[in-house]
């Protein structure tokens, strides 16, 4: 009776810390941590492969953006910061501090000509539930507010690259080593051709074609 006293408080103990362990552990620049993804949301084919390199410095989140299998690398060339890029191709980190659930969190994209979106979403029912609040709070001048960006086409590689670098002052969360935060990965994929439908691709599947599913945000942890 006491061995299996003590192996269930064993299993319980194991199985908590099993629940809590990070999907990804953040390391400071200038090593990095890479995540890969190529789950359709939210079913069908495999997206072409997305890749991300996250690390940090005391003051900003360095995330690099990969997308690999590009053939059409499709945006407006008319829009600028803060339009209507998700209706094109873009990559996305959607960030929040802390553990929870968020009802509140960052929206960030970039799309092939180097174009951001840059907002904190107010999602209090967590899964942009229908008839209740859903709002944006835009970053109106990202690039004074100490955000930096580069991207890079490599046409004849089929892919596209983003260098993105977001100041932690945004979160109240610099020198953040040793805390917990909220993120998921998305890319859209689209084609002149059959545009505005679109290939919605994810690091966590939300379960749904609908990004703002804050549940299904992954649990990244500063080391």
């Amino acid at each position: 009776m006491r061995i299996f006293t003590s192996l269930s408080v064993f299993n319980l103990a194991l199985g908590i810390a099993m629940a809590t362990s990070p999907d990804l552990k953040v390391p400071q620049c200038p090593s990095a941590v890479s995540t890969q993804f190529a789950t359709q949301i939210p079913s069908g084919p495999a997206c072409p492969q997305t890749k991300v390199d996250l690390c940090y410095t005391n003051t900003a989140l360095s995330l690099v953006f990969t997308a690999l299998g590009e053939t059409n690398f499709y945006f407006d060339p008319k829009q600028t910061t803060n339009g209507n890029i998700w209706e094109y191709e873009v990559m996305e980190a959607f960030i929040s501090k802390g553990s929870d659930d968020p009802q509140t969190y960052f929206e960030y994209e970039v799309s092939p000509n180097n174009v951001t979106f840059n907002a904190f979403i107010f999602n209090p029912s967590r899964v942009r539930k229908a008839n209740t609040p859903f709002d944006h709070a835009y970053i109106a001048e990202p690039f004074k507010d100490g955000f930096a960006v580069n991207t890079v086409l490599d046409k004849p590689g089929k892919k596209w690259t983003s260098h993105s670098t977001i100041p932690l002052a945004l979160f109240n969360g610099e020198n953040p080593r040793g805390t917990t935060w909220r993120i998921n990965f998305f890319r859209t994929i689209t084609t002149p051709d059959t545009f505005p439908n679109q290939q919605l691709c994810g690091w966590k599947n939300t379960g749904q074609a609908n990004f703002h599913i804050t549940p299904a945000f992954g649990t990244v942890q500063f080391v």
